[in-house]
């Protein structure tokens, strides 16, 4: 339950600082012979993402593509590629995955909920919505639940995922954790620090403050600024189950993608 977060994070430098060196003792401890069983354990862990404005249908069939080949766990993408995706993958194992009330969180919550019911219809079967975050900010918990709510119940009926985008560059401390409080008692799968076209990305502190938050029955998804397989690893050390990236093949094969998403 969410009864008594406050609690949980009371010494709360001390317990995230915990996270992050334990899991980066895990991962290096694994780092060495194994090496490609890691990238590929990590490359299940990937949403592949392309939601620039400006992605043409050409880029998205790469995507699919590359997503096919590397066995990612999904393809992030806007709305209207939704089925596109679920034909080029049909027979994979990778997912299609999209965006709702992207990427300013701002749309009412009864146009959230019609576009993740559109989404479904069209084959999504994951759904990333962001929150409002100025309802946030100024204590509007009861509508942020909701909103939240609302989506999360329609993927529920289709038994479909999802992820609620805090926006953690955008929020104080005690904001992410009433965020992720707020998406664990709505039902969320996920928590997910950003969108990517904010002014920060995932870092390691938030992740870990997120995992200490949620607790180890709900998924937290780093994205933002992950452009290499180091930065995957020490966000995986840190408490992330699912890695958001546009970087992903070169995060994968030892490469550094470029900077955004």
């Amino acid at each position: 339950t969410c009864a008594g977060w406050e609690r949980n994070v009371v010494d709360q430098p001390t317990a995230v600082n915990n996270i992050i060196t334990n899991g980066a003792e895990r991962i290096a401890a694994g780092i060495g012979v194994e090496v490609q069983k890691i990238d590929q354990k990590v490359a299940r862990m990937i949403d592949h993402t392309l939601l620039k404005p400006d992605a043409t249908p050409d880029e998205i069939r790469t995507l699919c593509s590359e997503a096919r080949t590397y066995s990612f766990a999904s393809v992030c993408v806007n709305p209207c590629y939704v089925k596109m995706c679920r034909d080029l993958l049909r027979g994979s194992v990778v997912k299609v995955c999209t965006v709702i009330g992207f990427p300013l969180g701002s749309t009412t919550t009864e146009v959230k909920r019609a576009e993740a019911e559109q989404a479904i219809q069209n084959g999504a079967e994951e759904i990333d919505m962001v929150i409002n975050v100025g309802m946030l900010k100024q204590g509007e918990y009861d509508y942020v639940f909701n909103d939240i709510n609302q989506v999360v119940l329609a993927g529920k009926r289709s038994r479909v995922l999802s992820k609620v985008i805090i926006e953690t560059a955008l929020l104080t401390d005690e904001e992410k954790i009433k965020a992720c409080v707020l998406s664990k008692k709505a039902k969320a799968d996920f928590v997910k620090t950003s969108t990517g076209f904010s002014k920060g990305g995932a870092t390691a502190g938030d992740i870990a403050l997120m995992r200490l938050v949620v607790g180890s029955d709900m998924g937290v998804k780093a994205s933002g600024g992950v452009r290499t397989a180091e930065d995957a690893r020490a966000m995986i050390a840190s408490g992330a189950d699912r890695i958001g990236a546009s970087a992903s093949v070169k995060i994968v094969s030892g490469g550094v993608g470029e900077s955004g998403y």
